[in-house]
């Protein structure tokens, strides 16, 4: 009896420690380890980026023309130049958007273009250079603080050049911010425009921006317009933002349906500082967008794309 006793507990003893190993072996061998979450191993999903209170669902960045800026200008509410062709579509937005909705920021920037009638301006690649750093600062801090904010860029004009070439750096992927958070582009009388290169809602033109056209003969305009570079084409366009990209130009303006043939030189360079009577009438001109005006087709075509 005494031996059949000892059998037993030798038996349970083996179970235990069998047992035992067993349950250490499932919870170490690619079963539920302690640092595991609940579910199997599946890690949990990824909370939402926290974001600043203030961050929009859309921010519109407007980027005005030569002589409708100043770097001290107010962002949110813009005074340098009451008249600013930029302002019949900003304003609109803020009236009918909250600003928590809807952002619109205007880009405060010199916006000058030194000439042989205004030596004492800023000089138009100083200007350029100073509007595109201070766009691609705000679209990166915006970024950065509300990484779920999408972007609207437009702009007209000197500020056309500075959004068409931010768009550029974004839509080859080094840019301020990533393609995917651009819901729309638009460039109004781009001095570096391009005839198939994004896409075109009015009247055809068959000229080039002026920066294309005079970019051979950069030496010879440099007495009318010291400091303004032509730089000729965007390299590689707009990228992945072609197809979001709006190309808006008025036939014979100078500034971006410029005769391909150069012609003279000088007087095609000071063409570009009258800035012809075509050049100042988006806001009135019927022969761009046929059945609409430039700002008011900007205007429905923000709001189209906000409220989708």
């Amino acid at each position: 009896m005494r031996k059949v006793l000892t059998v037993v507990a030798t038996l349970m003893v083996l179970v235990l420690i069998v047992g035992g190993v067993m349950n250490w072996r499932a919870t170490h061998d690619g079963g539920l380890l302690p640092s595991d979450p609940p579910g199997g191993g599946q890690a949990a999903p990824e909370e939402a980026p926290q974001e600043e209170p203030w961050c929009p669902e859309v921010q519109f960045v407007s980027a005005p023309g030569t002589w409708e800026s100043a770097a001290d200008d107010d962002p949110f509410n813009p005074h340098a130049n009451p008249h600013s062709f930029m302002l019949s579509i900003s304003q609109p937005l803020q009236q009918r958007y909250d600003i928590n909705h809807v952002r619109v920021w205007t880009l405060p920037y010199t916006a000058q273009f030194r000439n042989i009638n205004s030596q004492e301006e800023m000089t138009y690649d100083d200007s350029r250079n100073e509007g595109t750093s201070r766009l691609e600062n705000e679209l990166r801090f915006v970024h950065e603080k509300c990484p779920r904010t999408d972007f609207i860029l437009a702009g007209f004009s000197q500020g056309a050049v500075i959004v068409g070439d931010v768009a550029n750096q974004i839509g080859q992927g080094h840019g301020a911010i990533p393609a995917e958070k651009v819901r729309g582009v638009a460039v109004i009388a781009d001095g570096r425009r391009e005839p198939g290169v994004g896409q075109v809602p009015g009247n055809q033109v068959s000229g080039l921006g002026a920066e294309i056209v005079l970019e051979p003969l950069n030496l010879l305009v440099q007495p009318i317009v010291p400091g303004a570079s032509m730089r000729g084409p965007r390299v590689g366009g707009y990228g992945s933002l072609n197809d979001r990209t709006f190309d808006i130009c008025a036939p014979d303006d100078a500034i971006c349906d410029a005769p391909r043939d150069v012609g003279n030189a000088l007087g095609r360079a000071q063409a570009l500082v009258a800035a012809n009577g075509v050049h100042a009438q988006y806001a009135s001109n019927p022969n761009v967008i046929p059945g609409t005006t430039a700002n008011q087709w900007v205007l429905d075509w923000a709001i189209s794309l906000i409220d989708r």
